[in-house]
C-alpha cells in the first residue's frame, strides 16, 4: 500500500518540476523578446531582392498578405544609397519589374509602388525568375553594389507552388554568383523545389508554412538574423581606417585608393600605376590613392592632364620654311605645299611636272599645270566627276532617240532594243509583243491570256485556278449542306464575334449558293441556343452573307452540347431545310467556340458523326483541345483546327475552304425530276439570273462601243 503512494508522490513531483521547466522557458523567450525590443536594431548595407509569386493559384487576399509582408519588411529595414537597398518582382508565365535597386531611395515611395502591384495571374515560372535575378536584377546597371564591395546579395522567394519550369541548374548558378537565397514556400509549395532553390544551410534558408497568414513567422525569423548591434558604435576594433557594422559581426574597409592587407585590419596605398589604366600617354606619377600624369623632355602636358604634345618650335617664327614649318620633338623641319617639292636647301619648294611622274591617275591626256595638273579625255568622251576617268558621251541621255522601249548608246551613235517578252520591228525603233501563248507550250486547261513577256491561265465562270496556276478546281460544280455553330458567349466579346461572322462570309464566298448547289445554315448558342439562318432559306452568296452580318450577339454562357443537339434535332432535318438524306448530299457541321463547354458534349457529338455529319471543330483562345477532338470527324487532325487568338481565324478559313470543296467532291451526283416542282422553280431562278447578269455585260459592252466610235476621227466615219 505504501509503495503505490510514494510512486504517486513521484509522479507528481515529477510534472511540477516539468511545468516549472516550461514557464522558465516562456519568462525566458519574453526576456529575449523584451531586450530585442529595448536595444537599437541595426540591418547593415546589402541589397534585397523580394520575388513574389503572383500565378493564378495565388488568391486575391492572400496576394494581399504577400504585399503586406513586404511592406512589414521595408518598414523594419534601414533604407538608403549606403544602407539596405531594395528591389522587387513579381512573376507568373512572364517577369514584370516593379521596381529595381536604383529607382527609389525612400521607403515611402517603394510602399506606394508596390501597392499598385497588379498580379500577373498565369503560370509558375520559377525558373525565369531566378535567371532574371541573376542576369538582370543584381547588375550594377540596375543599381546593385559591385561584388568588390562584399556587399550581402540576397533574395527572398516567396511561392505557393510547383515551378513549370527547371529551378535546379539556375539556382546552383545564381549561388554561385554570390547571391544568398531565401525560398518561402505555402500550402501546395514542394519542399523539394525549396530546396533545390535555397541556399545552404537549408535549415536557415528553406521555410514552408501552411498558410500565406503564417508567412509572418519568417518575417520574424529573418528579422531576428538582420538584428544587430552596432559594434563599430563604440570602437574601432583595431580597423586602421573604416568599421564597418555587419548582422552581428564587423569588418574592417578602407578609404578609396587603399586596400585591405591580409590582416584585414590595416589598409596600403594603391598603386594605381601599375594597374595599366591611368591613361597617361607618356609618363604616370603614383601618389597614396591617387596618380598624376607627365610629359618627356621636348614635350609639354595638355589641358586633358593625359596627353602629351611637342613644343612648338614653329611658333618661335625663325625657321625660314618658304611654304610650311613641322615641328618635331626638339627640333623643326620645313615641307611644301602639295605640288611642290623641297629644293635641296630644305627651305625653299619648287612645282612639279606631275604628268612627267606618270602617275597622274588620267584615263586618257594629262594636261601639266604650275604645281599641279589637270586630265582631259578624247573627243566622244566627257570628263567624270572623279576628273580623272573618261566615260563615251550617252547619246541616248539626249532624249532624241525615239526608241519605243530602250536605248543603247555606242561611240558616237545609238541603237534601240525591246524589252524580254517584244521584238523589234523593221523601223529599228518601234516593238512588237511576242503572242508567248502560241510559241510556249503554256499548260493552261482552259485558257491562255498572253501579257507583255510573260502569260497567265484562267478558267470559266464558276470555276477557280488551282495553285498550280494551270488548272482548275470542281468545289462549285457540287452541293452539300452546311451549318455553322457559332459560339456567341459573353468572353468572344463583340469585336471578336464581329471576326467569326468575317470568317463564315469568307468560306461562304467560296461556295455555289443555290437552291440546288449548297445551302448554308447558322446557330447562335451561348446559354440558349437560336437559329440565325435555316439551311436553304437564302439561295444567293449576296443575300446569305448580308443575313450573316445581321446576327446580333447573345452573350452569356457556353452551351455547346445544347446547341449540337438543337443542330441534330431543329437544323439538319427536311422541316429546317436539309435535303432528304436519301439523296445522298453530305452534311456538314462547322462549330466555332472559344472556351470550355459549360455542359456535355459527348453524347450529341456522338450522334452528329453516327448520322454521317461531317463535323469540323474550330477553336481560338481558350478553347479546350480535348473538346474540340471530340467533336471532330476521323481523322481528326484535318478536322480539327485552333488558333491563339482571334486575329488569325482567317487562316483556318482558307484550310475549311479546301476542306469542304472536298466534301462536295465526294458527293455524290443526284438525278431530279425535270418536272418535280422545286426543280422548275430552282430552273426558273437561276435562269433570271443568268440573264440579268447577261444583260450587265451586254450593257457594258454597248458602253464601251459608243466610247470607241466617239473617239474615231471624223474623216474615218
Amino acid at each position: 500500500m505504501k509503495l503505490p503512494l510514494a510512486i504517486g508522490l513521484v509522479l507528481i513531483m515529477e510534472v511540477l518540476l516539468m511545468d516549472g521547466i516550461h514557464a522558465a522557458k516562456r519568462r525566458q523567450m519574453k526576456l529575449r523578446d523584451r531586450m530585442i525590443a529595448d536595444r537599437k536594431c541595426t540591418t547593415g548595407p546589402m541589397d534585397l531582392l523580394f520575388i513574389i509569386d503572383s500565378s493564378r493559384s495565388v488568391r486575391p487576399f492572400e496576394f494581399e498578405l504577400m504585399r503586406n509582408f513586404v511592406i512589414d519588411m521595408i518598414n523594419f529595414l534601414n533604407v538608403g544609397p549606403d544602407a539596405a537597398r531594395i528591389a522587387m518582382i513579381q512573376y507568373s508565365s512572364q517577369i514584370q519589374n516593379i521596381f529595381s535597386f536604383k529607382t527609389f531611395q525612400k521607403k515611402a515611395d517603394m510602399i506606394k509602388s508596390i501597392k499598385e502591384v497588379i498580379p500577373l495571374a498565369q503560370g509558375t515560372m520559377t525558373g525565369l525568375a531566378i535567371k532574371y535575378a541573376m542576369s538582370i536584377a543584381f547588375t550594377e546597371k540596375e543599381g546593385a553594389r559591385p561584388l568588390v564591395q562584399k556587399i550581402p546579395r540576397v533574395a527572398i522567394i516567396i511561392t505557393d507552388g510547383r515551378p513549370q519550369d527547371r529551378v535546379t541548374e539556375v539556382a546552383a548558378e545564381a549561388r554561385a554568383s554570390g547571391i544568398e537565397i531565401y525560398a518561402v514556400g505555402v500550402q501546395r509549395a514542394e519542399m523539394s523545389s525549396l530546396r533545390a532553390m535555397a541556399s545552404l544551410p537549408h535549415e536557415e534558408h528553406v521555410f514552408l508554412v501552411e498558410t500565406f497568414d503564417l508567412i509572418n513567422q519568417f518575417a520574424k525569423t529573418f528579422k531576428d538574423k538582420l538584428c544587430s548591434q552596432d559594434l563599430c558604435a563604440n570602437a574601432n576594433h583595431g580597423c586602421e581606417q573604416i568599421c564597418t557594422s555587419t548582422p552581428g559581426s564587423f569588418r574592417c574597409a578602407c578609404r578609396e585608393g587603399y586596400v585591405l592587407n591580409p590582416d584585414k585590419k590595416t589598409c596600403t596605398a594603391i598603386d594605381l600605376c601599375s594597374y595599366g589604366d591611368h591613361d597617361c600617354e607618356q609618363i604616370c606619377v603614383s601618389s597614396p590613392g591617387s596618380y598624376k600624369c607627365s610629359c618627356r623632355e621636348g614635350f609639354t602636358l595638355n589641358p586633358d592632364k593625359k596627353t602629351c604634345s611637342a613644343v612648338n618650335h614653329c611658333a618661335l617664327g625663325d625657321h625660314g620654311c618658304e611654304h610650311i614649318c613641322v615641328s618635331t620633338p626638339g627640333s623643326y623641319h620645313c615641307r611644301c605645299r602639295p605640288g611642290y617639292t623641297l629644293n635641296q636647301d630644305k627651305k625653299t619648294c619648287s612645282a612639279i611636272n606631275f604628268c612627267s611622274l606618270g602617275d597622274h591617275g588620267c584615263e586618257h591626256i594629262c594636261v601639266s599645270t604650275p604645281g599641279s595638273y589637270k586630265c582631259r579625255c578624247r573627243p566622244g568622251y566627257t570628263l567624270n566627276q572623279d576628273k580623272k576617268t573618261c566615260t563615251m558621251v550617252n547619246y541616248c541621255s539626249f532624249g532624241n532617240h525615239s526608241c519605243q522601249h530602250e536605248c543603247v548608246s555606242i561611240l558616237n551613235g545609238y541603237y534601240c532594243t525591246c524589252q524580254d517578252g517584244f521584238e523589234l520591228q523593221d523601223d529599228g525603233k518601234t516593238c512588237k509583243a511576242v503572242d508567248m501563248c502560241n510559241t510556249v507550250e503554256h499548260g493552261c486547261e482552259f485558257e491562255c491570256v498572253s501579257t507583255p513577256g510573260s502569260y497567265f491561265c484562267i478558267c470559266p465562270a464558276g470555276r477557280q485556278l488551282n495553285e498550280d496556276g494551270k488548272t482548275c478546281n470542281r468545289c462549285s460544280k457540287e452541293n452539300i449542306d452546311l451549318v455553322f455553330v457559332i459560339d456567341g458567349s459573353k468572353s468572344v466579346r463583340p469585336e471578336n464575334f464581329e471576326l467569326v461572322k468575317k470568317f463564315v462570309n469568307n468560306i461562304v464566298d467560296a461556295l455555289d449558293i443555290s437552291s440546288q448547289g449548297t445551302r448554308v445554315g447558322l446557330v447562335q448558342y451561348s446559354s440558349r441556343v437560336r437559329t440565325e439562318i435555316p439551311l436553304g432559306a437564302h439561295t444567293s452568296a449576296v443575300a446569305l452573307k448580308k443575313a450573316v452580318n445581321n446576327v446580333v450577339y447573345m452573350e452569356k454562357g457556353t452551351m455547346t452540347g445544347l446547341a449540337l443537339k438543337h443542330m441534330m434535332e431543329n437544323v439538319f432535318i427536311e422541316a429546317g431545310g436539309a435535303r432528304p438524306g436519301s439523296q445522298g448530299l453530305p452534311r456538314v457541321g462547322v462549330v466555332f467556340t472559344d472556351g470550355r463547354s459549360q455542359d456535355s458534349i459527348t453524347e450529341w457529338a456522338k450522334r452528329a458523326k453516327d448520322a454521317g455529319i461531317t463535323m469540323y471543330a474550330v477553336g481560338v483562345g481558350k478553347a479546350v483541345e480535348d473538346e474540340l477532338r471530340e467533336i471532330a470527324s476521323e481523322p481528326v487532325d484535318q478536322h480539327f483546327f485552333y488558333a491563339s487568338d482571334f486575329s488569325i481565324i482567317d487562316q483556318i478559313a482558307e484550310n475549311l475552304k479546301v476542306n469542304i470543296c472536298e466534301e462536295e467532291v465526294t458527293g455524290q451526283e443526284t438525278i431530279k425530276d425535270p418536272c418535280a416542282c422545286e426543280t422548275l422553280v430552282a430552273f426558273q431562278q437561276d435562269t433570271l439570273s443568268l440573264l440579268e447578269e447577261f444583260s450587265q455585260k451586254l450593257a457594258q459592252m454597248t458602253e464601251k462601243l459608243d466610247d470607241l466610235e466617239n473617239r474615231l476621227p471624223k474623216a474615218v466615219k
